[in-house]
């Protein structure tokens, strides 16, 4: 688990460098960026700590949009206010956006060319790749009991296998979670 103490933390970015670092970021990731930004905000840019990170992560889940968005216009808010919201936000979605754009037109001009498929199927190989790496990488960052195994592997089998769908699951065994957790909590506490 990689816990740096405040002095090992980097100062605060300001909104440019947060717009150049989530251009960056977004412009590194075809099919998720998590791995980029995880990368860039805990390895590149000290700006966290894996646990910091992980909990920033948790919350932007549970907040409605994107996760990735969610985390860096709350990085961007934490950071350098509103101004650095927006640039978070800016470059994370904005510069990518303009070259899928881009791209989209490329597309439509080749989509027929076999080469351009093969591409296409290579690249979900990676970005699968991608995201497990990241999993394994915020899960050791985790104090693991039976609970938090019981929980996860009950969201692994109803969604993973099952294939239940996504948000009556969450419904269940989120608030389940946090109850079981309350009160393990409230039994340690003197």
């Amino acid at each position: 688990m990689s816990v740096l103490p405040l002095s090992d933390l980097a100062p605060a970015p300001g909104p440019r460098k947060l717009f150049i670092e989530f251009a960056r970021m977004g412009l590194s990731g075809f099919g998720g960026v998590l791995p980029f930004v995880r990368r860039a905000v805990v390895e590149r840019n000290r700006w966290l700590d894996d646990r910091d990170f992980v909990e920033l992560l948790s919350l932007g889940q549970v907040l409605p949009g994107p996760n990735v968005i969610n985390l860096a216009v709350m990085l961007g808010l934490r950071f350098a206010g509103f101004r650095g919201a927006l640039a978070a936000f800016s470059g994370l979605v904005m510069v990518p956006m303009a070259l899928v754009l881009g791209l989209l037109l490329l597309y439509q001009h080749y989509q027929d060319v076999a080469a351009v498929q093969r591409m296409l199927t290579g690249m979900t190989a990676v970005s699968a790749g991608l995201m497990l790496a990241t999993g394994v990488r915020l899960a050791r960052s985790l104090s693991w009991s039976a609970r938090a195994l019981l929980t996860g592997g009950a969201a692994f089998v109803t969604i993973g296998l099952l294939r239940w769908p996504l948000l009556p699951v969450m419904a269940v065994l989120v608030p389940l979670a946090l109850l079981w957790e309350w009160r393990t909590d409230g039994d340690t506490q003197p």
